[in-house]
């Protein structure tokens, strides 16, 4: 698999909800992203929707807005909706992208993967096409 994208996520806030059983954390969250293909900063209003249910892996869904250049030098956005579920203590995820790039738009069709790891700020976010 060939890395396309690392986003580097800094954790702005968190609102959660609990009930019997579940819990849900909404985190705001800002951040950067580079890659041989894109270098950008997330959009104000990146929000990752986290699921903890008893007995059930934990889910998560992730909206957010990049601005940058390609890799053609040319100033684009990327929107990405990265959905994932805990798979052996791991994040594993499936990014889907929208970008307004000419030269990225292999993006909004290719097979992706994502990983999640942890940060002493945030996150690392790494997509991959398969």
């Amino acid at each position: 698999m060939d890395e396309i994208l690392r986003v580097h996520v800094t954790v702005e806030r968190g609102d959660k909800v609990e009930s019997a059983g579940k819990t849900v954390c909404m985190v705001a969250f800002s951040g950067t992203a580079d890659g041989p293909y894109f270098q950008g900063r997330i959009l104000p209003g990146g929000i990752d929707t986290q699921t903890y249910k008893e007995r059930a892996p934990a889910a998560l869904s992730a909206r957010y807005m990049l601005e940058g250049v390609d890799d053609r030098g040319e100033p684009c956005r990327l929107f990405i909706e990265n959905n994932g579920t805990e798979v052996d203590g791991a994040m594993r995820t499936v990014p889907t992208i929208v970008t307004d790039s000419v030269s990225l738009r292999w993006m909004e069709d290719a097979a992706l993967r994502g990983t999640v790891d942890g940060t002493e700020d945030g996150v690392l976010i790494r997509i991959w096409k398969s």
